[in-house]
């Protein structure tokens, strides 16, 4: 009799992608600082002091190296960071790879997630996520979108 896993509880690792790109908007030089805890449509606030002008982010996230999508339901933010996590594969490979790897940073402006067709219960599929490598580490549309 097949017995069902139950669902891995990644709630840790989530907050955990939040700091994740916290720091690398340090490291880029954007003053940015964490929203209170389970504020509705962002995750992160990003600002220029000289300019005054302040961007929301979204923080997504994914356990698995080999996902599939993610899931967002609310566009009320500037851009939305995927963070690939890549903890491990589904199943470990033949060769014994089991996928852990260095986190990737996606950065979407929210325009472009919420032109893609969604399913009914807010998942975006990587397979509809066209040219999504083209936003991998793009801190530069964060910093030009404060300029």
């Amino acid at each position: 009799m097949d017995t069902v896993k139950p669902r891995l509880n990644t709630r840790l690792e989530s907050e955990g992608a939040e700091f994740l790109v916290l720091g690398n908007l340090l490291m880029e030089g954007i003053l940015a600082y964490k929203a209170y805890h389970n504020f509705k449509s962002y995750d992160l606030v990003a600002i220029n002091q000289k300019t005054n002008k302040a961007i929301t982010i979204q923080v997504k996230s994914r356990y698995k190296t080999d996902w599939g999508g993610f899931i967002i339901n609310d566009f009320d933010c500037d851009f939305v960071v995927f963070v690939a996590l890549n903890r491990g594969y589904k199943k470990i490979k033949k060769n014994g790879d089991d996928g852990k790897k260095a986190p990737e940073y996606y950065i979407f402006p929210v325009a472009y997630v919420k032109a893609i067709e969604r399913s009914g219960w807010g998942k975006i599929s990587k397979s509809k996520l066209l040219d999504y490598s083209d936003y991998l580490y793009r801190w530069d549309l964060i910093s030009k979108s404060l300029q």
